[in-house]
């Protein structure tokens, strides 16, 4: 098999991991993406995004292929926090930062492996297929960018993402939906210690509301989390107010909207026996999606990867991707790992070796 150039993926990789890039920060690394690809012969086109999401913009871009087929791939060119500043080592065949800050190889190594790939096929003059490339902003923590992609452009049937950990071959075809719930518990205020009987306290409604939930693990397909609490004003008033955050996933549809019914009827019907009031947010956050093994882009993908020596495996995960919303907008899915490891942590690594493969799976899917 021919080999790609490590050495330019590595340094390519350690360019785009220089580049500030925290969430709705994007604009430097998107200008830049749109301008090396213009380079390497892409049609590109900054697609813009709601300004509350980003500076930036999406990338799409596409090459002309002249063997038969067509796939989009996509990465995400946002950071988590501590992500400014970073400066990778490289030691032992391994990248990390040096460990004030994370990485970036989540989702940076995505783009890195597909550029290298596309280059190292334009100087052995390889005939591929059609590719198109979706760069997005803000995937983490909201997945906004590929939520607001705009599809006219696209023309592939299929996707893959490269955003994902766990050994090279690892294939996600199942994730789940997630739910957002806001509940604001509203009781009513009074002196705690002189007549703490006229109060409604509104933690007591929400302990005793939470105390008659089902939450974390409901089932294999199914959780279900309390995440965040805020109220109070001093340890001597009645707790007048207080804030819940909460979420629920699924792989199943029905069974997650079955779980935000109880989360919701249990906040209201507790906060009417306590005489309290209770208003709720419920908004969906992204959908799930499933796909067979049998599935002819998983069975394709799977024959690539042994073709390489590789013995990839299905596998579901617990998050969301942006491989979420571009299976919800028509395109069969799946996502891969690029052998990204401890990510949204200041210990994140990732193997060269691993990135090398990536890279290699990526060219040898473009050209078989």
């Amino acid at each position: 098999m021919t080999q790609i150039n490590q050495q330019r993926l590595v340094e390519h990789f350690c360019q785009l991991v220089h580049i500030d890039s925290e969430s709705a920060n994007e604009k430097k690394i998107a200008e830049i993406l749109a301008e090396q690809l213009g380079e390497l012969g892409f049609t590109v086109h900054k697609l813009p995004v709601p300004e509350q999401y980003t500076n930036g913009f999406n990338v799409y871009a596409r090459l002309e292929g002249k063997k038969e087929g067509s796939i989009l791939l996509s990465a995400h060119m946002d950071t988590v926090t501590p992500g400014i500043g970073i400066e990778p080592i490289i030691e032992d065949g391994v990248i990390r930062s040096k460990g004030d800050t994370i990485l970036g190889g989540d989702d940076k190594s995505g783009i890195a492996a597909v550029m290298e790939a596309v280059r190292s096929i334009q100087e052995q003059n390889l005939e591929h297929k059609t590719l198109e490339l979706a760069f997005t902003v803000h995937e983490e923590g909201g997945l906004f960018g590929s939520q607001y992609f705009d599809m006219s452009y696209v023309t592939s049937k299929e996707a893959i993402v490269l955003d994902t950990g766990g050994p090279i071959g690892t294939i996600i075809t199942a994730a789940p939906g997630q739910q957002k719930i806001v509940a604001t518990i509203k009781g009513r205020p009074a002196h705690a210690g002189l007549a703490p009987e006229e109060g409604i306290s509104a933690i007591m409604v929400a302990a005793d509301a939470i105390n008659q939930m089902k939450l974390l693990r409901i089932d294999e397909e199914t959780t279900a989390n309390i995440g965040m609490v805020n109220g109070g004003q001093a340890t001597n008033i009645v707790m007048p107010e207080i804030k819940i955050v909460a979420e629920a996933r699924s792989l199943n549809g029905d069974k997650l909207e079955a779980q935000i019914e109880h989360m919701i009827s249990t906040f209201e019907t507790v906060a009417e026996k306590h005489g309290a009031e209770v208003e709720i947010e419920s908004s969906r956050a992204y959908d799930s999606f499933v796909i067979a093994d049998d599935n002819t882009h998983v069975i394709a993908i799977k024959e690539t990867f042994s073709d390489m020596g590789i013995e990839a495996f299905t596998t579901g995960t617990g998050g969301g991707s942006d491989a979420n919303n571009f299976y919800k907008k028509g395109l069969t899915t799946v996502n891969l790992s690029t052998g990204m490891s401890k990510v949204h942590t200041t210990e994140e690594f990732i193997a060269v070796d691993d990135m090398a493969k990536i890279t290699e799976f990526v060219k040898l899917y473009l050209t078989k």
